[in-house]
Order: structure tokens, then C-alpha cells, then sequence
């Protein structure tokens, strides 16, 4: 293992030991890109063609403006307008719901270790399936998919909250209600119609990819392998001033400094935040708090969203979810599985202590821009019977301290992008942009 156990932790007041810290990054730690694919997924990522209204880009969701989420914590998919907090809903196409849960950054998921996303991990690489990835789909699970994150992106755009709109609207939202997923006349088959019917897209996937010569051999996993090199490229993250520490070209000093030592030592911070990218992509019942919709089945009725237990029907994973990765978590408010706290001070304050925390939550901590439902939840006794405590109690001098470690953490390169927000995309339709 790259990272050393909690037996060799230093004490607070002790400079952090460099055999404590993570191996640094190299470009062995990613998938290779190629850039002619990046570039075709670069335009993909940001054409609202992919969605049932043609309103909605990846992009939305998942902007640089917003650490690659949205800003919010939990956010309008069809049927908002507008991106981050300022996002409204749309009063000609109003929301059943919001989002069930914030949108998670996309930092670093070009790295070989990121074998589950999600949440709750419900897609993973699993070498016993078809195709070496587990999702909840089974038998509507396609070959072709280059990588689990390109899997990842089929979701969203079957998703009735996020891209794909009430079934009443579009043909795509239509074949999602009849459970028509793939094949001819399938969700994914439309999309790809769309995108094959436009010149500019058709010359690309024509010049990208050595098994397509004609427009009707376009495959969503085409556009999805696309997307997914784009997102690999575009916010891998290793030159951040903790990297350059890891690399042995700085050191921290002042604030920082004492966070480093905290956070691998005393406050014990590393045990779940482990290795180079600051996660040990397991699934843990830290007692955030819930709020939103939840996660329900269509015949149930309940508000509630048990996490990893969704998946695997483990009452050990009830109210679990994955450990995050850290990288540029200053940019990424607001925080917890359903963005509870807009404020990382308040986030760690309350991460030391869930269960105080859920007994004081105020929903003014969180970032919801105004939709006619209920987001209040009450009931939060099962979450606290299972919240294990982040660590042990903290000074505000030491979470100051552990503050501006995790600064540290930001990337001036990844914070922007490599390829940036195009101008325009081949559809025409409008780009997701901050005005």
C-alpha cells in the first residue's frame, strides 16, 4: 500500500513524516487520452441535445464555474433555468422534485483507482459481470462502454429529475417510461439519432472512431466514451501545492502546515481520506443530514435516502455513502450526500459530532434555490443510531488549521479546465454559461 496505517500517525506539534504522506501522482495513476476524443466529448459535455427537452447539458450540473458541481445542494435538472444558485424553476415546465442528491465533483476520475461512483457506488467495476461493470440496469447493461465513467453518464440522461423530462414532453422521456432502454427505438438509440443527424457531429465520430464510416453506426456508448475522455483531460488534478509537496518541490508552513500534521495525525482525518487523491472510495455512516426527496422506489412512500444499503441490502450500509475524494473540496459547497451545509467550516464542525449536529440541523444551512416542495426532514433517529464520529474533538484554531490544509488542496489548472467552456456547440442550442 502506498499509504502507511494509523500505527505510524504522528502527534499534533510533530512535523508530519514524509513516509506518512502519499506516493505522488504520475501520469501511470490515469487512462491514457486521446485528445481527438476528448475534444468530440468536449462538445458533447456542453450540448443540451443529449437531453429529452434539449435543455439540459451535462454541464448544468456539473460546470467548472461550480468545482464541476452545481453550486447548490441539490439541484433543478429539467425544468430550471439558469446555472448554480441563481438557477430558477422554469413556471412553463415546473419540477416535480429536486435532484435526490448533490452533484458530485469530477476531479481526478480519469485515475485508475476510482473504481465505484456515486453516492452509493452503485455502478462499479466488477470483472464476474458482462462487460466488467455492475450497475443497476442488469440485462439492459450494453457492451461498449470504454470505462466505468463512461458508464456512468447512460444514467443522468434516463433520469426524469435531471435530463430526460416528464415522460408527457419527449420521446426520449416516453421510451424511459416504457422501459424501451436499448435497441431500436430505445432512450439511447433516440439520442444518438439526434446527435448522428447533426454534419458537424457526424464528421467527428467519423474521423474519431475506426468502426464508424456513416451516421447510423453512432452509439450512445460512442458519445459516452467520448464524454468521458473529455472529462478525464479536463479536470485531471495533480498540480495543486499539495502536489508539489507530495513531489518534494514545497513544503507548507504556518496554518497549513499544523493542518497537515492534524489531519494525518491526530484528528485522524487520513484513515478515510487516504492516498493521492484523499479517499479510500468506501462507504461510511457519517450522519449528514437529509434533506430533499430522498431515495425512493416508485412503490414506496417514504423521504428517506439509506445510502450504500440501496445497493446491497446490508443493514451495515444503512445511511453509508462513499468517502469523497478531497481534491479542490474548497470549490466544490456544498457538502454532504445531499449538500446539507454550504459552509466547509460548518461541514467539518459538524462532521466531528454528527449527532449533535442532526439534533441542531437548521435546512437554512443549505443551498436551495426556491421550488414549491418540502425539503424539511424530522425524522433523523436512524441516521444518528449509525453516525460514527469523524474524529475526535477540534479547537477553532485547529479546524482554521484544517482549513487551510485543505486549501492546499486547490488546483489552479483543474479549478479552470484545460479546454475551457466552448462558444458554441454543433446543435446550436445555448451553452451552459454564467452570464
Amino acid at each position: 500500500m502506498k499509504y502507511m496505517l494509523a500505527a505510524v500517525w504522528v502527534t499534533l506539534g510533530v512535523a508530519v513524516d514524509a513516509q506518512v504522506l502519499p506516493s505522488p501522482v504520475t501520469d501511470a495513476d490515469y487512462v491514457s487520452v486521446n485528445m481527438q476524443e476528448a475534444k468530440l466529448g468536449h462538445l458533447l459535455f456542453y450540448d443540451p441535445i443529449l437531453s429529452g427537452n434539449r435543455e439540459v447539458a451535462c454541464a448544468t450540473c456539473h460546470h467548472p464555474a461550480f468545482g464541476t458541481s452545481d453550486g447548490v445542494s441539490l439541484g433543478i435538472g429539467d425544468g430550471g433555468i439558469g446555472l448554480g444558485d441563481q438557477r430558477v424553476a422554469d413556471p412553463s415546465n415546473m419540477p416535480e422534485q429536486r435532484i435526490p442528491r448533490n452533484a458530485p465533483a469530477l476531479f481526478n476520475l480519469g485515475a485508475h483507482e476510482f473504481t465505484r461512483l456515486f453516492h452509493d457506488g452503485r455502478i462499479e467495476i466488477d470483472p464476474n459481470r458482462p462487460g466488467g461493470i455492475r450497475t443497476p440496469l442488469d440485462a439492459d447493461m450494453v457492451a461498449g462502454f470504454a470505462s466505468l465513467l463512461s458508464a456512468q453518464t447512460m444514467f443522468p440522461v434516463l433520469s426524469g429529475d435531471e435530463m430526460a423530462g416528464h415522460y408527457s414532453e419527449n420521446d426520449v422521456a416516453q421510451a424511459v417510461r416504457r422501459g424501451v432502454l436499448t435497441g431500436e427505438g430505445g432512450a439511447w438509440d433516440i439520442i444518438s439519432g439526434r446527435v448522428a443527424d447533426i454534419p458537424a457531429y457526424e464528421q467527428a465520430f467519423i474521423a474519431t472512431y475506426d468502426h464508424i464510416d456513416r451516421a447510423e453506426q453512432i452509439g450512445f456508448t460512442d458519445i459516452s466514451n467520448a464524454i468521458a475522455a473529455f472529462m478525464v483531460f479536463e479536470w485531471r488534478s495533480d498540480t495543486s501545492v499539495f502536489d508539489a509537496v507530495l513531489r518534494g518541490e514545497a513544503t507548507l508552513e504556518g496554518e497549513a502546515a499544523d493542518g497537515m500534521d492534524l489531519f494525518y495525525g491526530a484528528a485522524g482525518c487520513a484513515g478515510c481520506h487516504a492516498g493521492p487523491f484523499l479517499t479510500d472510495h468506501d462507504f461510511h455512516p457519517m450522519g449528514s443530514p437529509q434533506i430533499g426527496p430522498g431515495k425512493a422506489a416508485r412503490f414506496e412512500n417514504h423521504a428517506r435516502d439509506e445510502g450504500r444499503f440501496r445497493v446491497t441490502g446490508n443493514p451495515r450500509d444503512l445511511y453509508a455513502f462513499r468517502t469523497p475524494s478531497l481534491r479542490n473540496v474548497t470549490l466544490t459547497s456544498p457538502y454532504g450526500h445531499a449538500g446539507a451545509y454550504s459552509d466547509l467550516r460548518a461541514f467539518i464542525v459538524a462532521h466531528l459530532d454528527p449527532v449533535s449536529a442532526l439534533q441542531t440541523y437548521d435546512l437554512g444551512k443549505a443551498v436551495l434555490p426556491d421550488l414549491p416542495v418540502d425539503d424539511r426532514r424530522e425524522d433523523y433517529a436512524p441516521i444518528a443510531q449509525v453516525a460514527h464520529r469523524a474524529g475526535p474533538p477540534l479547537s477553532e484554531t485547529e479546524v482554521d488549521a484544517l482549513l487551510a490544509f485543505l486549501d492546499s488542496l486547490t488546483d489552479p489548472v483543474a479549478r479552470v479546465g484545460r479546454l475551457g467552456v466552448p462558444d458554441a456547440v454543433p446543435s446550436g442550442l445555448a451553452v451552459p454559461r454564467l452570464d
